[in-house]
């Protein structure tokens, strides 16, 4: 996270100049320095170098055990042995605070008012919620929500601090945990996947059937209305009448004669009107 990174610069200075300091006071004072700083929150990198171990059994050795304390411990861990180590400047206590609540959150992620106030040594609600709002989260070594009502803080997220020896395997073990519930989820997401493609899949084909069975039925009801079109013209046309309705006459018509005959003398009669006329 950006806290973490953002902290690389500051732990390579601290190694750089470590490097190049002989004498224990100086030494003594980097420690100081380190320790007091308002962005660095870890401290392994600076305890490993060789050149610290000039402070072992020197009037200054209690500086060691004062960076382990910063690098492992917690705020009630210098409270019990603070007779045995420097005393701290008000940036090392902030500074410890800080780190306390980082190793509180280690183990849970719903920390309550009444535990933070034991561990910090804060009086009042009102300290503690501005503690953590103006030296812990707006500094971006954690992210939570202050849940007034039920008097914790809910962890969000939480900087890492150093691991001591022997830790080592624990984490290894929680990351092995939390690989095999990934894996686990992934295997259940993917079969919720597979199930909702197939699901799409059979309403897709269930569409497409329905579809053709609507087509089928417009080109039975259009077919059928060809049918009562044609046997329509069939009946009007084609059963006794001709194409213009008149009734049609056949050989077997027993007064298609005398129509003849009515039609042969209408033909004489209207021929002598004509002649008779003209005369």
């Amino acid at each position: 996270m950006e806290i973490e990174e953002g902290q690389a610069q500051v732990i390579q200075h601290f190694v750089n100049k470590a490097s190049t300091l002989e004498a224990t006071s100086s030494l003594a004072n980097l420690i100081v320095e380190a320790t007091s700083h308002p962005s660095l929150f870890a401290f392994s990198e600076i305890l490993s170098l060789p050149n610290l171990l000039q402070l072992q059994g020197t009037e200054d050795s209690a500086y060691i055990d004062l960076l382990r304390l910063f690098a492992y411990g917690t705020w009630s861990d210098y409270k019990g042995n603070s007779a045995l180590l420097p005393k701290l400047l008000p940036d090392q206590i902030l500074k410890l605070k800080q780190l306390t609540v980082l190793t509180l959150s280690e183990t849970k992620k719903v920390l309550s008012y009444n535990k933070l106030q034991e561990e910090l040594e804060v009086s009042n609600v009102r300290e503690l919620e501005d503690f953590l709002i103006n030296d812990c989260m707006y500094t971006g070594i954690v992210k939570g929500k202050l849940n007034q009502l039920g008097r914790c803080f809910e962890v969000q997220f939480a900087a890492g601090r150093d691991l001591m020896h022997g830790q080592l395997g624990s984490v290894i073990d929680t990351l092995g945990n939390w690989l095999a519930t990934s894996d686990t989820m992934l295997s259940l997401t993917e079969e919720k996947i597979d199930r909702a493609s197939k699901m799409c899949q059979l309403n897709m084909d269930g569409q497409q059937e329905l579809q053709g069975r609507i087509d089928e039925a417009k080109k039975n009801i259009h077919h059928k209305k060809s049918q009562n079109k044609q046997g329509l013209c069939f009946m009007e046309y084609g059963d006794g009448f001709d194409f213009l309705g008149r009734p049609m006459e056949h050989e077997n018509d027993p007064m298609r004669s005398k129509r003849q005959s009515i039609l042969k003398w209408c033909s004489i009669l209207h021929a002598f009107s004509f002649i008779s006329g003209k005369q």
